[in-house]
């Protein structure tokens, strides 16, 4: 028997444990020194308790016990706390501040394997005021109390969600092109908002002006001047709504010597369902992941019953130990971009060369797996591997086919579409079995579909409402209906010539791909070279400065599924 721990658990020693131990009693005295009194919250939770709240952050790890009652390891502490303020302090005159470190455990679904599901949370929240002071207070907290662990270098970005919520109340746009909006800006993908307030605010009636405003807004960040801008880009539209807050909290931020701190970033805004007022973000330039967030959540007590003004952060104490640990050993490094291999590789250097960087021996790098050149270092991957390396921290940034970003599901930032190496993901069946395929679904209630690409394949039927039965292959997705191991395929080509010789046609299209320029979110908003190649890359492929491949479907030569592999 393998006597290991369930993946993304683990045993922490003596050595360890006593850092911790020192570090959390260190920020729990500092909490304590400013009137935070602790609370302590149960491990499990009813499941309906948990989603009343109106979010559920990550993916709870679900059981049921013996009375029947679906119930939840915790996956974060605020949401039990607001049920407790409404429940057992109702009709208590407040204000209550409370602090709190707990474990929490949240399921990896689909995530890297090197993803934790058990983490030590620790946080505060300030329950009963409202106002630009309280809003500092908690954000001062979560900086002095990083500093206490010993992360000297980090930044806390800073929003409001007043203003996205008021351009989209006031655009007239239909709830399915808001949400899509709001999809985006929650998974910091720029190129899907791109495309929503480009030709696809005109499909949904927005008037111009607003959908400006709305992708405009994504790229304000800077100090305390970024505020201002905001102002001008929406005040003609009357939704400056929280602006003024959030000014009169940076000026006591300020104040409180925090202002080499503090980052007005207007991407980061997320969970709308979820924060009502200010949003924050914790960023390390040594950690791949955010430190910390929190914010203005003033429904979420009300959900449970008597109603309060509420702002709170949390931070992961493991995280802020990695980030003050990385910062003691590394230096600064050169600007480390993930580059692809295969057929995306030669419009990839092609994009970089015309953005000014050193890209000496990238062409035609033999076996070296790192090139380095001065002020930058080229790490070569397999398309699909890119996303990770991104995610995870190894690289700032790269370049990989949109259907790798799609199908890794990773937190990366989606910033720029190359507009190369396109293709487009089809499903094909053997010439002539159309009906054949119909009858076995009409008989079985399913079929098997061969693919690279489990993920998106499974999102595509999902979408249609069909049963599948989905078989993993690595290559030559081609041979599964010929062979019989599959009815249809789902793959990507450009010319569809490899279809053609093998007797195969195309029933239906899922989507169109090309390759895209995407970031870690640490180093996108820490780092402004990432920025700056961002702003290039993007310039240089709305002025056609490298080629781009023509939309699959021609027959123009382009080797089958080789634009992402």
């Amino acid at each position: 028997m393998n006597y290991t721990t369930p993946s993304g658990f683990r045993d922490i020693l003596a050595d360890e444990a006593a850092r911790r131990e020192a570090a959390a009693f260190d920020v729990q005295q500092l909490l304590s020194r400013n009137g935070y009194v602790p609370v302590e919250t149960p491990t499990l939770e009813i499941m309906d308790v948990m989603n009343a709240g109106g979010r559920v952050p990550g993916t709870p790890f679900k059981l049921f016990d013996s009375r029947g009652d679906l119930l939840a390891l915790r996956p974060d502490v605020t949401l039990q706390i607001a049920r407790m303020c409404a429940t057992r302090l109702a009709g208590q005159p407040g204000p209550f501040r409370f602090r709190y470190q707990e474990r929490v455990f949240r399921e990896a679904e689909g995530r890297p394997q090197a993803e934790a599901r058990e983490m030590t949370q620790v946080g505060v929240e300030l329950i009963g005021e409202a106002g630009p002071a309280a809003d500092a207070e908690v954000i001062a907290l979560l900086a002095e109390s990083l500093e206490q662990i010993g992360v000297g270098d980090f930044r806390i970005s800073v929003a409001t969600v007043g203003v996205l919520r008021a351009l989209l109340a006031g655009c007239g746009a239909d709830e399915a092109w808001k949400s899509g909006v709001l999809s985006a800006y929650h998974a910091s993908n720029f190129v899907k908002l791109d495309e929503l307030t480009g030709p696809g605010a005109q499909k949904a009636g927005v008037a111009p002006v607003f959908a400006q405003a709305i992708r405009a807004l994504a790229n304000v960040r800077g100090g305390r001047e970024a505020v201002a801008r905001v102002r001008d880009l929406v005040a003609p539209l009357g939704c400056q709504d929280g602006l003024a807050d959030l000014e009169r909290t940076l000026e006591q931020l300020d104040e409180k010597g925090l202002a080499d701190r503090i980052f007005v970033d207007f991407s980061v805004m997320s969970s709308f369902d979820y924060y009502t007022g200010i949003v924050f973000v914790a960023f390390a330039p040594a950690l791949g992941a955010p430190l910390g967030s929190g914010g203005r959540y003033d429904n979420t007590i009300g959900a449970y019953g008597e109603s309060r003004p509420a702002a709170g952060f949390a931070f992961y104490l493991d995280q802020a130990l990695a980030a003050a640990a990385t910062e003691q050993q590394a230096g600064a490094r050169p600007l480390r971009i993930a580059v692809p291999k295969g057929s995306l590789n030669p419009d990839s250097v092609a994009c970089l060369a015309a953005c000014g960087l050193d890209t000496t021996g990238l062409a035609d790098p033999g076996r070296q797996l790192i090139i380095r050149n001065p002020g930058v270092e080229y790490i070569i991957v397999r398309p699909s591997d890119a996303p990770v390396f991104v995610e995870l921290g190894a690289a700032d940034c790269g370049i990989c086919g949109e259907d790798s970003l799609l199908e890794a599901a990773t937190g990366t930032v989606e910033l720029v579409d190359l507009k190369f190496g396109a293709c487009r993901f089809i499903v094909a069946e053997p010439e002539g079995a159309n009906e054949r395929v119909a009858e076995y679904y009409r008989t079985c209630g399913s079929i098997r579909v061969a693919t690279k690409y489990p993920r998106i394949t499974e999102s595509y039927y999902a979408r249609k409402g069909e049963q599948v039965e989905i078989v993993k292959l690595h290559g030559n997705i081609e041979l599964g209906p010929l062979t019989g191991l599959s009815e249809r395929i789902v793959d990507i080509t450009a010319t569809g010539r490899t279809l053609r010789e093998n007797n195969l046609v195309i029933v239906d299209e899922v989507l169109s791909s090309t390759a895209r320029f995407f970031a870690n979110p640490c180093a996108f908003r820490t780092d402004p070279r990432v920025v700056e190649l961002a702003d290039k890359l993007r310039a240089g492929a709305e002025a056609g400065l490298w080629d781009a491949t023509v939309i699959a479907g021609s027959d123009q030569p382009h080797a089958d599924a080789g634009a992402n592999e």
